[in-house]
């Protein structure tokens, strides 16, 4: 923690590199009429034919490179850029457009502005809801660092919510208990109404462009730039005239965001496609714990938006066709606020035995109009004008339709609590030189196989500094880089080239929706053996169809068409994995959940006295991390296994949480 500690000083001091303005350095004219300007800080770009004549490759060269531009890409990037670093933020969309501005309820930290709180108890709680597959070192460094986040965001100009006092407002989440479980329902989940990751990308943003970091925006990344198993950089598709960038760099943070558009009905936006996943198993590495999905228990019945938790912590509660309030049934003491999972399940279970409402009796109720409208107009504006939007309902009148959604990927690219990318070899983890990962493509793992509302922002913030961090403290400024082959990056120019003249018998639209189907009936909220075994047949079968896609536009500037047909290779890469996981994970936890093996698989039965009880081998039980690798020509899973980490940072100042039965 001490290096830690002093990385974070170095960053304080902000010593920013001499501001210089990003200037057109050259226009190319190529054998296909291409025209496009490069845009290189301080003219440091080369236009190069060495793996390619029939596309530009333009070649840039910076201390940092960092792909996606959402809260925890931002946060890393000008962390960076103050630390000195000459950085680059490659992104497929203009920052403020990424799928953090639709988080709604809030970021979670012990700050205690609405009762006493204690970090410890936040630990506790992520710890017990990630229902014991959370690394307890990660989970410790993110609740430790939690109330000098959001204080950071505050001081940033986050506008938060505030109480009568003027102190940050709090409102009770799912999951989130006082005294490690026994203190009752805490209040811990700092808001912006109910648009707080809008206002969350905004502030970073804002904050963002006081530092020196060059953009290139609509920049879609294909690769990793991969050498004897470092990370020297990124290959990227300029959308706008179809040029191609090398980026070099020393190091690599991907913070890419999640991949929910493998399903048919999720609350994610169209552009999240899990590409950082991708690029991470195209270059040979593993991917974590992707077999668990969390379904947020309230969608917009048929429209899949989402209607944040925030609306049962002020108080709306969930109701079946009798109008009974059923979550007491279920989470005695948490009722509504209970953990995501167990409410989704909950919902389920109504919905099967017949309470569900509406004419099909396949939904259920979000209740909130017995709430006083000047609470609602005050604290939950965005979801009144979703809910009216969507589901054509006044929320001040009548409840809302909702139904469990695909919401959030637990599992991605495997890194420690510092951000850096690791593989698992001969029982050791071992670092990825120059390569780091931060936010929902990372898996560090602090969500375990359920994450906690509100605990993502909270991710973004502190693992996307984090990485910030680690690199400031193990690298200089201005660092000469190691020589890169002259080929890197062909695979992916034949690729694209290949995609582009694609004269298969599939639209791109076909095959996704295919996959999206299969993944939505064949790993939904409950699975089964056969259902998933079937389901990985299918997949496996539609991953085959990739070879027979078809586009329509050859052209080069703004093909859409084209970028999502490397999208779709994207979110097929990530499919497979979940899919192949989840039905060689032989138990439930968390959001996995089997109907087939409905019990907690650990190395002891917790459920009775440890005394007497024989350690279970490895092999045996269940509690440790799916390490999942794909060979990307023939789509064929391969599973290996990681343990869970149980120690925290330090024991004497934060014991660790040993397993327990999860109840709420």
């Amino acid at each position: 923690m001490a290096t830690v500690r002093a990385a974070s000083r170095l960053l304080s001091k902000r010593t920013l590199s001499s501001k210089t303005r990003a200037v057109p350095a050259a226009a190319v004219q190529s054998s296909r009429d291409f025209h496009f300007s490069i845009y290189g800080k301080k003219n440091n770009a080369k236009v190069s034919n060495d793996i390619s004549t029939q596309y530009p490759v333009v070649d840039h060269e910076f201390d940092a490179v960092v792909v996606g531009a959402g809260g925890a890409g931002l946060r890393a990037a000008f962390g960076l850029s103050e630390a000195g670093f000459n950085t680059a933020c490659v992104t497929k969309l203009f920052p403020t457009r990424s799928h953090t501005v639709a988080a709604q309820g809030g970021i979670n930290a012990a700050l205690g502005n609405m009762e006493g709180d204690d970090w410890r108890w936040h630990f506790y709680d992520t710890v017990k809801g990630s229902d014991w597959l959370g690394d307890q070192d990660a989970i410790h460094y993110m609740t430790e660092q939690a109330p000098a986040a959001v204080v950071e965001l505050e001081n940033f100009g986050m506008p938060f919510s505030r109480t009568e006092d003027g102190k940050i407002y709090q409102r009770a989440f799912g999951g989130q208990s006082l005294k490690y479980g026994k203190g009752g329902q805490a209040h811990r989940c700092c808001c912006v109404a109910d648009r707080t990751g809008h206002s969350l990308l905004h502030t970073l943003y804002g904050r963002s462009l006081r530092y020196d970091t060059s953009y290139f925006v609509e920049y879609f990344a294909l690769d990793l730039l991969m050498e004897d198993g470092e990370c020297k950089g990124v290959i990227a598709l300029c959308m706008e005239d179809g040029s191609i960038h090398r980026f070099r760099a020393k190091n690599t943070v991907i913070a890419t965001g999640g991949y929910g558009r493998t399903f048919f009905s999720c609350t994610s936006a169209h552009t999240s496609t899990g590409d950082g996943n991708a690029m991470v198993t195209r270059a040979g590495l593993p991917c974590q714990d992707l077999e668990f999905v969390q379904f947020h228990p309230t969608g917009i019945y048929g429209a899949g938006c989402l209607i944040t938790e925030g609306c049962r912590g002020e108080g709306g509660i969930l109701i079946n066709s009798e109008g009974e309030r059923f979550m007491e049934r279920y989470a005695p003491n948490a009722k509504d606020l209970a953990s995501r999972d167990v409410v989704s399940r909950s919902m389920t279970i109504e919905i099967r035995e017949g309470r569900g409402v509406g004419p099909e009796k396949d939904h259920v109720y979000l209740q909130l109009h017995h709430l006083p409208p000047q609470q609602l107009a005050t604290r939950l504006p965005g979801i009144s004008e979703t809910a009216m939007i969507f589901a054509g309902v006044d929320v001040t009148k009548e409840p809302i339709p909702v139904l469990p959604t695909v919401h959030y990927n637990m599992g991605g690219v495997p890194t420690n609590f510092k951000g850096q990318v690791i593989t698992h070899t001969q029982g050791q983890d071992k670092v990825v030189p120059g390569l780091y990962a931060c936010g929902e493509a990372a898996c560090a793992s602090v969500h375990g196989a359920n994450r906690l509302g509100a605990n993502s922002l909270l991710d973004l913030v502190v693992f996307g500094r984090a990485c910030a961090l680690t690199i400031a403290e193990e690298n200089k400024p201005g660092e000469k880089l190691s020589p890169l082959n002259p080929s890197a990056g062909e695979e992916s120019v034949a690729n694209l080239d290949k995609l582009r003249f694609a004269n298969g018998s599939m639209r791109t639209s076909e095959i996704r929706l295919n996959m999206q189907k299969t993944m939505q009936s064949h790993a939904a909220v409950f699975r089964t053996g056969s259902v998933l075994k079937e389901g990985c047949d299918k997949m496996d079968a539609v991953y085959q169809t990739l070879e027979n896609i078809k586009t329509f536009d050859r052209g080069i500037v703004w093909n859409t068409d084209l970028v999502e047909s490397l999208e779709l290779q994207n979110l097929m890469l990530n499919a497979v994995q979940t899919i192949h996981s989840a039905e060689q994970r032989q138990e439930s936890r968390g959001a996995h959940a089997r109907e087939d093996f409905k019990d907690r698989v650990d190395e002891y039965d917790y459920s009775k006295p440890l005394q007497g009880q024989e350690k279970k081998p490895f092999e045996k039980h269940w509690r440790k991390h799916t390490m999942s690798y794909v060979d990307p020509k023939t789509g064929k899973v391969t599973l290996e296994y990681r343990p869970v980490i149980d120690s925290s940072l330090d024991e004497q100042d934060c014991a660790h949480i040993p397993p327990a039965i999860r109840s709420y």
